[in-house]
């Protein structure tokens, strides 16, 4: 997920060299006056609850004006994608659109005219595997060019974790822990929870002041997204443990556990 994300980042559309159908990160096949796609080589992986970037750049011929485009997700290989299958249209016929996939599709540029299809789609569900497909609308005889080349993505459970961040304790003194939630992007805000065990098997809250979150901006669509807490420290909390959950889209949660030690001053 992180290198997918991060090679998104650093992607920049680039058409393959005609004679290899290759570049830096997939592969370009082309047909129908020029048309050409390129889309990532082999199956994308992503989690539940954050979300996956399908990186796509085409081209048309020079005299060709492109209108929209539109993504499919393909419940069989053994057909093209209908309409009944369109999980996004630049053009945003939300009518037409899948409704578990409103909201959730985005393109990574928005001027179709830059001939970018990447899209993101976020709030991951299991259910979200399958194939996708694009095709281009154009100002041409042909009226649209439906490409076959698919991208295969699989989503699996979550099993990343929050980085909880402790710096050194010291009794008395307020300090603050930070939770960072897993993935660049989730879409949907996700809940943060903190909670502490002490002597005791039960869990309580941690006295003091919880911001639910704040965001880093990485990129337009990838965000960072942490919790805060701020406690002034004593002796009874040395040696216990603190935990922060992170409740995502879906009811697909994580969490991690560290262990507090705090010296005297």
């Amino acid at each position: 997920m992180f290198v997918l994300i991060l090679a998104t980042l650093l992607f920049s559309v680039r058409v393959s060299d005609a004679e290899t159908g290759s570049s830096v990160w997939g592969r370009t096949s082309c047909w129908l006056r020029d048309y050409c796609i390129t889309l990532v080589e082999g199956e994308i992986t992503a989690e539940a609850g954050l979300c996956v970037v399908i990186p796509c750049s085409f081209t048309v011929p020079k005299d060709i004006k492109v209108l929209h485009i539109v993504w499919f997700k393909c419940e069989s290989t053994e057909r093209n994608c209908g309409v009944g299958d369109m999980i996004f249209h630049s053009k945003t016929f939300s009518d037409q659109v899948q409704s578990e996939f409103k909201g959730r599709v985005s393109l990574l540029e928005s001027d179709v005219s830059q001939k970018n299809c990447s899209i993101i789609v976020n709030d991951l569900k299991e259910s979200d595997s399958g194939t996708y497909q694009l095709r281009v609308k154009a100002s041409s005889k042909e009226g649209s060019c439906r490409f076959p080349q698919r991208a295969p993505v699989s989503v699996k459970g979550l099993s990343q974790r929050p980085t909880v961040m402790i710096p050194p304790l010291t009794e008395g003194q307020l300090t603050t822990l930070t939770c960072t939630a897993p993935g660049l992007c989730s879409g949907s805000e996700p809940t943060f929870t903190w909670r502490w065990r002490g002597g005791g098997e039960s869990d309580a809250d941690l006295t003091g002041n919880i911001t639910a979150f704040k965001t880093e901006n990485v990129t337009e669509f990838a965000k960072r997204r942490s919790s805060t807490l701020s406690f002034s420290p004593s002796a009874e909390h040395h040696g216990t443990n603190i935990t922060c959950t992170i409740l995502f889209q879906g009811h697909v949660s994580t969490e991690e556990t560290a262990t507090l030690s705090v010296s005297c001053e």
